[in-house]
């Protein structure tokens, strides 16, 4: 899918749930870590009767079941999603591979739908930022948890990249990442001389970032859409907050090499 087309695709979305575009917002930090307080408050915002009524739309948009008969709910906890860092790949002492990004819940329909709720820290508290088909970030988090326990699970979004990473080590969790890594990892200083080679002189603030270029290393999570679009009423302080190019509602889409 080209970029034109992805972004297309997310503005139809966008018209199908009423949502009007917004004013950008001032970005606000997300915690370093996902405490028990934080899993909570992300959970609530993912429950909250407004997000559900939202979430019905949301599967019923294709009609694959009715606005009624969708009946969202919320199966399981909220996961810490976790992306590459810019001060990992910039080589600052002391920088995580990967920090959060935002945490995810997810609803399921009443025919089996899933789909993610990108929960984030914004002005006006937690709110969901974006809803996303599928299940990666829950699906990841298992396999990792189950390749390397007690790592951190985290995507490379300009290649659509997950890994877990721990003790020095960076294991692949799907094919994108064994094209990048190797299907057996590679240790920490490997995978950082990899990414600081791939994104060093496009991280925020460099002029391949200053132009707009889409498919550098963006500053926070790469979204639906990969190109700048309209955000939703209830989304815009958060998606912007957090760096989203995508919308409340906006499905997923990858991204075409080289876009």
């Amino acid at each position: 899918m080209t970029l034109r087309a992805t972004a297309a695709a997310v503005l139809a979305v966008t018209a199908l749930l009423g949502l009007a575009p917004q004013a950008v917002a001032a970005p606000v930090p997300q915690p370093q870590d996902a405490t028990a307080e934080t899993r909570a408050a992300a959970a609530q915002a993912a429950a909250a009767p407004e997000t559900l009524a939202t979430v019905s739309r949301f599967f019923a948009r294709e009609g694959k079941v009715s606005l009624t008969a969708a009946q969202p709910r919320i199966q399981g906890k909220a996961v810490p999603v976790h992306y590459l860092s810019p001060d990992f790949v910039a080589g600052k002492a002391g920088a995580p591979v990967a920090r959060l990004e935002f945490l995810a819940s997810e609803a399921v329909s009443s025919d089996g739908q899933r789909a993610a709720l990108w929960t984030a820290r914004t002005d006006a508290g937690w709110q969901v930022v974006n809803i996303a088909t599928g299940d990666d970030e829950f699906r990841y988090a298992q396999l990792g948890a189950a390749k390397l326990p007690g790592g951190t699970v985290f995507r490379e979004p300009q290649i659509d990249a997950w890994y877990v990473a721990e003790g020095g080590r960076v294991l692949p969790l799907d094919e994108d990442a064994e094209r990048a890594v190797g299907a057996g990892g590679t240790t920490l200083d490997g995978y950082r001389v990899r990414v600081a080679a791939a994104y060093g002189d496009k991280l925020p603030g460099s002029s391949y970032a200053r132009r707009g270029v889409a498919g550098g290393f963006e500053d926070g999570p790469s979204g639906a859409s990969g190109a700048p679009v309209a955000l939703g009423a209830g989304a815009a302080a958060g998606a912007l907050a957090l760096g989203v190019l995508g919308v409340l509602g906006a499905r997923r889409f990858r991204r075409a090499a080289g876009a």
